[in-house]
């Protein structure tokens, strides 16, 4: 016979019923076992003992003669010490019976209506009885009084069992939510590389469901990624015979001008493929975290562009750690820079580092970027040209793309800017330190 949905115990429905039905459970056995240990029904042993020994003894004192009751009653505070005994003057007795305490009425109960019994005014426990001649005798009676309600075992209870349910149903959500938080992480840190360990599989069947289906999920991306490297990979290899065939070939054409072009439109050609590729590849890249000299890395990409003949300068303090990826972060400052350089006629390179991370400013003194286009040159094969043929001043549209994708994969957040009077700023935020390892996006 097949349960219904919502009493599966494997599913959220059902475990939901299952923690109701345990908490009220347990309520109860609570409730039952601090009314079995706190009955307000019982009376005090020591309380209804002490009254039948009282009982007793007035009777006996009544029973004997007025001579011999001095030496009785020391027998009988000596065979119940706990009463302490003693023989009041007949004064000492109120001219009414009292009865409104309930140890008084239980033993007037067991005396019966030719005893009068009393409480003495200054003691809390002390008991006086009137024998049925006149004669007094007191005795000690510790009274259980009630509790009162915020002291009492039913306030005691009530709150334990609400303690006792509230960590039960924290303890039964984090159970259930605990799962949902592994998803929202694995997918922050997915990773194309494959490093990243599968979901586990455990919690409710449906929440098993989903982390089966996500890690199918994740197969089938790699998977994608995977043969759309390869293809481009191998299209980029065959690519490299007949570009090469063609170069040779251009060798022999006799006309100088004409050869240079052709040798110029094959290097192009080399050029983007190899950039195709490598942008293609940065994806899986899985480079460790080190703890690295982000400030020597900045002077040496300035010092290579200066040597080329380049107007680049650092501006920034001579040393800073950050825990980056060296060449990744190498390879990105190169291509802000190879831009920079490409449309501007001087570029700097500005660190400023703070407590929580670092700042990286790369700005020239081209022409810029209009704001309406800031968002999309992020994007891949976006160029800052409108022309759409290529010449040697124009790129692939790919170096502000992996600059991007590796300052994500540090993450960190690349931005674009105004620069005054003109030209381009390109702002990158790096944190400190690196707890985790991300993928490019």
């Amino acid at each position: 016979m097949k349960l219904p949905a919502f009493l599966n115990p494997k599913g959220i429905g059902g475990q939901i019923a299952a923690l109701v039905v345990a908490s009220i459970i347990a309520l109860h056995l609570i409730i039952t076992a601090s009314f079995l240990i706190n009955r307000p029904d019982r009376p005090d042993p020591f309380s209804v003992g002490g009254q039948h020994q009282l009982a007793f003894a007035a009777q006996l004192l009544a029973a004997a003669p007025p001579s011999e009751r001095p030496p009785l009653l020391s027998d009988l505070a000596r065979a119940y010490p706990q009463l302490e005994l003693e023989s009041l003057p007949a004064e000492a007795a109120p001219a009414a019976a009292e009865t409104s305490h309930p140890a008084l009425q239980g033993l007037t109960r067991h005396l019966g209506s030719h005893y009068r019994v009393f409480a003495l005014p200054l003691s809390e426990h002390r008991i006086g009885v009137v024998l049925p001649d006149g004669a007094v005798i007191s005795a000690n009676i510790p009274v259980q009084m009630r509790p009162p309600f915020w002291g009492g075992p039913w306030m005691m209870t009530l709150l334990f069992a609400v303690i006792s349910v509230t960590l039960l149903g924290l303890w039964a959500a984090r159970a259930l939510a605990a799962p949902l938080s592994s998803f929202a992480k694995a997918a922050e840190d997915f990773s194309l590389n494959g490093a990243d360990a599968a979901l586990p599989e455990r919690g409710p069947e449906e929440v098993r469901a989903v982390a089966r289906a996500l890690n199918r999920m994740r197969e089938r991306i790699t998977g994608l990624i995977d043969d759309r490297t390869k293809m481009l990979a191998a299209i980029s290899h065959d690519l490299r015979t007949p570009i090469t065939r063609l170069r040779l070939r251009s060798e022999f054409i006799e006309d100088e001008s004409q050869r240079g072009r052709m040798l110029a439109d094959l290097d192009q050609m080399r050029s983007m493929l190899e950039a195709v590729l490598s942008f293609l590849q940065n994806n899986r890249r899985s480079e460790s975290m080190t703890l690295t000299d982000i400030a020597s890395s900045l002077q040496l990409v300035a010092d290579q562009f200066a040597d080329m003949g380049h107007k680049v300068s650092y501006d920034g303090p001579d040393h800073a750690m950050a825990t980056v990826r060296p060449d990744d972060l190498h390879r990105c400052i190169t291509n802000l820079v190879e831009n920079a350089v490409r449309f501007g006629t001087e570029t700097t390179i500005r660190l400023m580092v703070w407590t929580e991370g670092a700042a990286i400013e790369i700005e020239d003194d081209g022409p810029g970027i209009s704001d309406a286009r800031k968002d999309n040159m992020l994007q891949p094969f976006v160029r800052g040209d409108s022309a759409r043929n290529m010449d040697k001043a124009a790129g692939f549209g790919l170096g502000l793309s992996i600059a991007s994708a590796i300052v994500l994969a540090h993450g960190g957040k690349l931005s674009l800017h105004d620069r005054k009077p003109q030209g381009l700023c390109v702002r990158i935020h790096l944190p400190r330190e690196q707890h985790k390892q991300r993928a490019a996006a």
